[in-house]
């Protein structure tokens, strides 16, 4: 089941993201309108908490900073040619890293590109890449997340980088056919493969110790995270919040639990949430059911910002799903958005998105109206 899921995931957000319409509605309108982040950059101890973080209500949108990804300290320069297997079996031969292209459904690839002080070399990029130092550079991905090969060939990339979650795969051969390096890195994007795909990235750009260099980093940095979050989990395992996953997308009707192994589950054990999805036995991505959301009771719904729009809120959602209702999550209004370009991508962001979802939970500075601690 592991080594399908990805595919299964992107299968699901491609078909979502080229069948959809304009928002019908605003999760979070304060701030969207002022597209800030003002808790961000707060330690989560000196912000206001929940009393109850199971029966707070209203929505809460976890965001992280606007900010560039800062390179890691390591400018070792690339050592090519290098030949690397990649995550399908292909010997590939990279000779020149002058112009990259780093591209998937996520932005994972280019962010880590960047953390490995490689971004000056990045000629374009997918639409899901949108942090600061990235605005200029051509898209090269049409109808949502689909490569567009005259793009991409104007651009004469020297390499490219990619995974299964963007095709079709007959571009790639195209792309192949044109005397392109494609290297396909591992598509399991969860907190515990991160240093797995710095690794396969820095491998075939030829800057393996800036590769170590970064897994440290990002390890420190999530280990400095869980640190900072530890203190406001509650002790007592009954009182912690249990939390489910969907994916929606309104216009294009699809609706999915995100369960055991699907990276959602990982990032709601991070904040110290229970995975309801994976509690009732839910594995992978599946559809909706409303056996599978009675059963599973979550106090809280966790989702991507433009699925949450995309039916109207969650009175839009609880009109679409009507078992939604008959959870603690329906009835408080109690979800937590995330934008879908950020909310699964991992990577170097990791430990900022474990945080942002900490804060989102447990001290929901706009949105949530549970009872805030003296």
């Amino acid at each position: 089941m592991r080594s399908r899921l990805p595919l299964l995931i992107a299968a699901v957000l491609v078909a979502a993201l080229t069948g959809c319409t304009a928002p019908a509605a605003t999760a979070n309108p304060e701030q969207a309108a002022s597209g800030s982040c003002p808790a961000a950059a707060q330690q989560l101890s000196d912000l206001p908490l929940v009393d109850d973080v199971r029966a707070a209500t209203g929505g809460s949108t976890a965001c992280l900073p606007n900010h560039a990804i800062a390179p890691v300290a390591d400018t070792t320069a690339p050592k090519l040619p290098v030949t690397v297997t990649d995550a399908e079996g292909r010997e590939v031969e990279v000779t020149d890293v002058d112009r990259i292209l780093a591209i998937d459904i996520s932005g994972t690839i280019a962010s880590t590109v960047f953390a490995l002080g490689m971004g000056d070399n990045v000629v374009g990029r997918d639409s899901s890449t949108t942090f600061d130092g990235t605005e200029d550079l051509p898209v090269v991905t049409k109808t949502g997340h689909s490569l567009n090969p005259e793009a991409i060939l104007e651009l004469a990339p020297t390499v490219i980088l990619t995974d299964t979650t963007i095709g079709p795969k007959e571009v790639r051969q195209q792309l192949r056919d044109a005397g392109i390096p494609i290297v396909i890195v591992s598509d399991e994007l969860r907190l515990e493969t991160t240093d797995q795909l710095i690794t396969e990235v820095a491998s075939a750009l030829g800057i393996p110790s800036r590769g170590e260099a970064l897994s440290a980093q990002v390890e420190g940095d999530l280990d400095a995270a869980l640190s900072e979050i530890a203190p406001v989990i509650p002790p007592d395992p009954a009182d912690r919040a249990r939390m489910l996953f969907l994916y929606v997308r309104g216009s294009a009707n699809v609706y999915y639990i995100f369960g055991k192994d699907s990276g959602a589950d990982a990032l709601i054990e991070s904040v110290g949430g229970i995975d309801v999805a994976g509690e009732i036995g839910w594995e992978g991505t599946k559809p909706v059911t409303a056996e599978a959301l009675v059963a599973a009771q979550p106090d809280v719904l966790v989702m991507m910002t433009d699925g949450l729009e995309s039916v109207g809120g969650i009175d839009g959602l609880i009109e679409r799903v009507p078992a939604v209702a008959q959870t603690p999550a329906g009835v408080n209004r109690w979800v937590i958005d995330m934008a879908d370009a950020e909310i699964l991508s991992f990577g170097p962001r990791s430990p900022e998105i474990v945080r942002a979802i900490a804060r989102a939970l447990y001290a929901p500075a706009s949105g949530a109206t549970g009872e805030t601690a003296e």
